[in-house]
């Protein structure tokens, strides 16, 4: 019950701003309890702590509660990541200037540079897209790189998120300024030009799989020919009648070589010393349910059967989820499934090598299958096994003018060398991003990206505050939907930004003994899983780019594990400065608090939904709930996902 049920309407709409309002009425230079007045205290020149003055009195600050002062965010990187998180922050997030620098000239990040023939998702594309911006019409389970960088390139356009993009905008150099409590980014412009933005918060979307790492090989350089890495491929090459050599094993390789072997008069050499497990498509469960057999595009009846009955297409959609979200203990040492896949594994390669079955001998890892990075390959080893193709075991010593000379002496001379040799996974960006005390990401990883929980890192007592990463270090996932963990890592990055906002904090850095706590954590974690077999994979990869003793590109568990431990924040986490009292006074940490009053309250109009929003249905159901009648404890959405605060 109100202790006030009959103010008159003028009453009822007094402004906090309107000295009438303010408590005790106590409006004048003589009673300084808002902030407003703050410039009328008197100052007299008392000693400062710290840069607060032991005298001065503390004021309220005059905003409501939801406290959303201004605070600007930069994003560097414009692929899934970096429109996701252009998306939400204006969403979610009021009084937050934007801007995402991209280097390339289009959105898509690694969809938009991997454009190599063969380029394709290796999982199913219903489980590679933004939950909430599902796309019906994929034309296939596995859809090439040039769909889906349409489909994030049209996510951004349909959101508004290309509104903050600034394509061809490359971030040269990062650097924290601690009196100020922001980043001095560098960026350089389309023209060459560089000038500097700053920013309170930082988020890198740079991904994983971005900074090309070429192969160590002496006179890399020297030869005559078309050289060309998988992300930086040259669309205008003729490959006809050429003499092609592909250096690599891993994914790109593997879609890359069916691709080429087909192109008329060609002549493959294949350079492949690392053993590896060629899967089943990893959507083969569903291809099964679906009768697709061994095709792997949609028929438009399917598409348009999806489109027609949103029952059914919320059904496969759960279908494609669950399939992915069940296998998780392949991953895990000695499991009956994991066994069962070797198993599986072995069979389904010998029957595709049935040309060539030595190939089978020669492929065939030590280590267990997920070691690395897992990959369907279709038609890969049917390629190998032509006759225009040459698997080469041989370790390369040097490169010449004319190809590639072997250990054995021998000059294999090719007309184009295709280097599908990876990235530098895990490791700094190839721009230095320096924090409190100067030193340097690059340095503080030079031996192994540590980090907590993907998404921050820190060293006492170099800091890096402010500054986040979607899909960092332990950011990817063995098994499970890769966007559904960049949307989790995403939401969770925007709390800590609307944290920083609303309770007043300068910056905000994880403790290092968390960052040790999180480390300790993924290594014992690991040592039970298939991905500490003896095994080259950019899931170890050191800050080096060289094959290390811990896993550094995988997240410690599930997709559903990491979406329940971002869920909610454990502040207590990360140490925190605050923004200085406008007059010197101390701190008060409660000053968030605010005025007294709520956002919608003080608006010109107020509407009844404005002030009255908790009883409204969409309030009802996602932020309070609707107990089941006299059996709460049985509501069906505490049973598929806990509560949790």
């Amino acid at each position: 019950m109100s202790a006030f049920p009959n103010l008159s309407e003028d009453v009822l709409r007094a402004h906090p701003s309107n000295p009438d309002a303010l408590p005790n009425g106590k409006n004048d230079a003589n009673h300084p309890e808002h902030a407003e007045y703050a410039e009328q205290t008197q100052v007299n020149g008392a000693p400062h702590t710290n840069g607060e003055r032991k005298d001065a009195p503390w004021l309220l600050h005059d905003t409501p509660i939801e406290n959303q002062r201004p605070i600007k965010v930069i994003v560097i990187g414009a692929g899934y990541s970096g429109v996701y998180c252009a998306i939400r922050i204006p969403e979610r997030l009021r009084n937050c200037e934007l801007v995402v620098y991209e280097k390339n000239s289009g959105v898509g990040g690694t969809w938009y540079e991997n454009q190599y023939p063969g380029a394709a998702c290796d999982v199913p594309s219903h489980s590679y897209q933004f939950s909430f911006n599902p796309k019906v019409d994929w034309s296939a389970l596995y859809a090439p790189s040039w769909e889906i960088r349409d489909y994030i390139e049209e996510s951004a356009k349909k959101y508004g998120a290309d509104r903050f993009i600034k394509l061809q905008h490359e971030v040269k150099d990062c650097e924290w300024n601690e009196d100020e409590g922001k980043w001095h980014v560098k960026v350089q412009r389309p023209n060459g030009e560089i000038f500097e933005d700053t920013c309170n918060v930082l988020i890198s979307a740079r991904g994983n799989l971005n900074n090309r790492q070429w192969p160590d090989i002496e006179g890399l350089r020297s030869f005559d020919g078309e050289i060309m890495h998988s992300s930086q491929w040259n669309e205008k090459y003729d490959f006809t009648n050429k003499r092609v050599a592909v250096i690599g094993s891993g994914s790109s390789a593997i879609q890359i070589i069916p691709k080429l072997q087909k192109v008329p008069g060609t002549t493959m050499n294949c350079f492949i010393r690392s053993r590896t497990w060629i899967s089943p498509p990893l959507g083969q469960g569903i291809q099964d349910k679906m009768g697709m057999g061994d095709k792997f595009t949609f028929t438009p009846e399917f598409v348009e059967k999806l489109k027609d009955d949103p029952e059914e297409w919320l059904k496969f959609r759960l279908m494609v989820e669950a399939d992915s979200n069940n296998i998780h203990a392949v991953t895990l040492k000695g499991t009956p499934m994991q066994l069962g896949a070797q198993k599986a594994f072995e069979e389904g390669m010998k029957a595709r090598l049935q040309k060539k079955p030595q190939y089978f001998d020669w492929l065939k890892p030590g280590f267990s299958p997920g070691c690395r990075r897992l990959t369907p390959g279709p038609g890969f080893l049917e390629a190998l096994s032509e006759d225009n193709v040459n698997f080469i075991r041989d370790k390369i010593t040097r490169i010449e003018p004319k190809g590639i000379v072997t250990e054995d002496g021998k000059l294999h001379e090719i007309d184009v060398l295709v280097c599908a040799t990876g990235f530098y996974a895990s490791a700094a960006p190839p721009f230095r991003t320096a924090g409190i005390n100067g030193e340097t990401l690059q340095k503080h990883w030079q031996k192994r990206a540590t980090n907590y929980m993907s998404l921050a890192t820190d060293r006492f007592p170099n800091h890096f505050p402010n500054h986040f990463f979607m899909l960092g270090p332990n950011g990817a996932i063995g098994e499970g939907s890769l966007t559904m963990m960049i949307e989790t890592t995403g939401s969770y990055i925007l709390k800590a930004i609307r944290k920083l906002q609303k309770e007043n904090i300068k910056s905000m850095v994880i403790k290092p003994e968390r960052v040790k706590d999180f480390t300790q954590y993924c290594d014992t974690y690991f040592n039970g899983t298939v991905f500490m077999d003896e095994c080259q994979s950019w899931y170890r990869k050191d800050g080096q780019g060289r094959s290390g003793p811990f896993v550094t590109g995988l997240w410690p568990g599930s997709c559903i594990h990491c979406i329940e431990a971002l869920r909610s924040p454990r502040w207590e986490d990360y140490t925190y400065s605050y923004v200085p009292e406008a007059n010197g006074a101390a701190v008060n940490q409660m000053a968030w608090l605010g005025n007294g009053w709520g956002l919608n309250q003080l608006a010109k109009e107020p509407r009844e939904v404005d002030l009255g929003f908790y009883l409204t249905p969409m309030f009802q159901e996602r932020d309070l709930g609707v107990p089941v009648a006299r059996r709460p404890e049985e509501n069906e959405q505490f049973r598929i996902r806990p509560w949790s605060y």
